[in-house]
């Protein structure tokens, strides 16, 4: 099941405030993106949006009523990410989404950074081709 045009739409005007946005596949849903490449949230194919999170805002989300991002491996073992249901108050409410991103982007930049890093390691390993 793939995310419906339309709840994609409304979550894009959810967290417009956060300034230009850009999409991408994730999973068979679709990551949110802001900053430099950032992903703070994602759509699942259940339509449910999901905000990035970690040790220092998990418990604003529990305490909020957020569930985790959940999903079955192929050896059938069940994974929680870091991702954490976007609020239900805040899914009509794009003064109350904006507060949550703002939140996600905190864990989203440690992230991209982590990421970033890791790719500059892993090029700076890869020897390079000389011309003879």
């Amino acid at each position: 099941m793939a995310v419906d045009p339309e709840f994609l739409e409304h979550a894009l005007e959810l967290f417009s405030g956060l300034g230009p946005l850009r999409t991408g596949r994730m999973f068979s849903g679709v990551a949110l993106y802001a900053e430099e490449d950032v992903m703070f949230a994602m759509i699942a194919s259940s339509q449910v949006i999901y905000m990035k999170s970690d040790d220092a805002t998990l418990a604003d989300y529990e305490a909020a009523g957020s569930v985790p991002f959940t999903y079955t491996r192929a050896n059938g073992e069940r994974q929680v990410t870091s991702l954490m249901s976007l609020p239900d108050s805040a899914m009509d409410d794009p003064s109350e989404a904006l507060d949550w991103a703002r939140l996600s982007m905190g864990p989203a930049r440690i992230a991209a950074d982590k990421k970033r890093a890791e790719k500059a390691r892993k090029a700076a390993r890869k020897p390079r081709k000389t011309k003879a």
